[in-house]
């Protein structure tokens, strides 16, 4: 397991270490499992702990996560094979990251990385 204190990614999606959550970004509700980057074919990024908060905004592809609770969290790629190495989210109570899906250009323009 990888342990992310600034910035690292999981297949399609980065984590970036941020000082903040923005303006504009809604805290959900606690869930039992926050979902960081749905897969319509079901292999989610996601974090199985309590004592994280997950804030959303407009933009689809951009949310943050708090580790209010808790020292870290770990982020598992739900996916039977060729599965991503788990990631551990590091920086004690209070960090925030930004999560990131990635995007490529084509020729009908940008979309959404789908790994």
């Amino acid at each position: 397991m990888k342990e992310i204190h600034q910035m690292g990614a999981q297949g399609d999606v980065v984590f970036r270490r941020v000082k903040a959550v923005p303006k504009g970004f809604a805290e959900q509700p606690a869930a039992a499992r926050i979902i960081v980057a749905h897969s319509e074919t079901g292999h989610h990024h996601s974090i199985d702990v309590a004592g994280v908060k997950h804030f959303v905004g407009t933009d689809p592809l951009v949310c943050y996560l708090q580790l209010a609770t808790v020292e870290s969290a770990k982020v598992t790629h739900h996916r039977p094979w060729d599965t991503h190495e788990e990631l551990n989210l590091m920086g004690g109570a209070g960090s925030v990251f930004e999560v990131r899906r990635q995007r490529e250009y084509t020729p009908e323009g940008w979309r959404r990385v789908e790994d």
